[in-house]
């Protein structure tokens, strides 16, 4: 019944787990959820109030593929303040959430049997666009040992004539592993040595804990092959209004507003109104967030720590911890599983972001302290009876 091509498609396990944990609270379980990555604020009050005026100013109607000129300017203007780094407005595109600016250059760029080499663990879409896309899905191992980065040495064995494409993602999820500029000097090299184009998903940028975010884009030649991802979602609490963007070279930007037109038009006219807010306007809130997350960070770090059978690394970025679980002696989603069925928590097992997450649980702690503490209580004492 259904094209061959849907069985190359994968998910997001993050979404399924919320639903179980759904059921059992329906059931009248008190789950903590700790599998979503979600921050649980609300979108700031002037970024609410700028998408009000914009669709009562008539921003509710069709406007360009690539995204309201004025949209694009101000991710422009973004750019080269917070990158040091001048696009053009020809050379943005805004789009409905993220997840469309790992598919759709992918789909633009990759042919069958070209390889793309994409961070094991990580966020499942990579995987999922690159088999969809009829190309061939290159893991590259991110490890325990360099604080969940990889090894450029593995990457120099991996990229071939085939390579294609390689995408990065600092900070990370699901480690909250950051790369550091030396290994983003040695990137940029082999990129440019191999005509390899960058897919660089930067969505966590605001949310760093040590030292400063650093972009692949800002090193020689890469400009010219890099694809700058980021979002509103995470930064300003913004996950359901699926706003996106990303800079690119132009000739890749107009294929990409073609693929928009064909597929859901543009992003929301006033939408993007309200992200041009967001970008301009006072980043208080932002502060205030990362400072939070930064105490539950190190709430959640310090908690597992104190389990016997689980070691956490303190992550530098994102909202995520990815602790190992070998000790324990039980694989990954069977850890997942009694956590959620026998703890009340909700987290997702390291396997769903590839092969590399075994041995590995991840907990987003965008969530309070009070459920933070509470779902280590619980785990604990788990771990205790088992």
């Amino acid at each position: 019944m259904f094209a061959e091509r849907m069985n190359r498609l994968g998910t997001e396990t993050a979404f399924e787990v919320l639903a179980k944990a759904r059921a059992l609270e329906a059931q009248g379980r008190d789950i903590v959820h700790l599998e979503i990555g979600e921050p649980d604020f609300d979108t700031p009050d002037n970024i609410r109030k700028a998408a009000e005026k914009a669709i009562w100013a008539g921003y509710t109607h069709y406007g360009p593929s690539a995204g309201l000129m004025e949209a694009r300017q101000a991710i422009c203007n973004y750019f080269a303040k917070d990158r040091g780094v001048e696009y053009t407005p020809d050379q943005i595109i805004l789009t409905p959430g993220g997840k469309p600016i790992i598919f759709l250059p992918i789909l633009a760029l990759v042919d069958h049997g070209d390889e793309v080499i994409y961070p094991n663990p990580g966020y499942p879409i990579y995987e999922s666009a690159i088999e969809f896309s009829g190309g061939k899905a290159i893991p590259l191992k991110l490890k325990e040992e360099r604080d969940f980065r990889f090894d450029i040495a593995d990457l120099e064995a991996i990229i071939s004539p085939k390579t294609k494409m390689l995408i990065l993602n600092s900070p990370q999820n699901p480690t909250g592993g950051v790369l550091e500029e030396s290994d983003l000097k040695r990137i940029a090299e082999l990129a440019v040595e191999n005509d390899v184009i960058v897919l660089s998903d930067e969505v966590y940028s605001k949310i760093i804990y040590e030292g400063e975010h650093h972009s692949i884009v800002t090193y020689p030649g890469m400009k010219e092959r890099t694809i700058l991802m980021d979002a509103h979602s995470k930064t300003y609490a913004m996950t359901g209004w699926r706003l996106g963007y990303a800079a690119m070279p132009t000739p890749i930007a107009e294929k990409f507003a073609k693929l928009n037109t064909n597929i859901y038009s543009h992003a929301t006219s006033f939408v993007q109104l309200a992200g041009i807010e967001a970008l301009e306007g006072p980043q208080d809130k932002v502060e205030e967030m990362v400072g939070i997350f930064k105490q539950r960070r190190d709430a959640i770090v310090d908690g597992l720590n104190g389990i016997k059978g689980i070691s956490c690394l303190r992550p530098k970025g994102a909202f995520y911890v990815f602790p190992n679980i070998t000790e324990t002696g039980l694989e990954s989603q069977v850890l997942a599983d009694k956590v959620l069925n026998e703890a009340g928590v909700a987290c997702l097992s390291g396997t769903c972001f590839g092969a590399y997450g075994e041995g590995y649980l991840r907990f987003s702690y965008a969530n309070s302290l009070e459920n933070i503490e509470k779902a280590i209580e619980r785990i604990s004492g788990m771990m205790a009876h088992a």
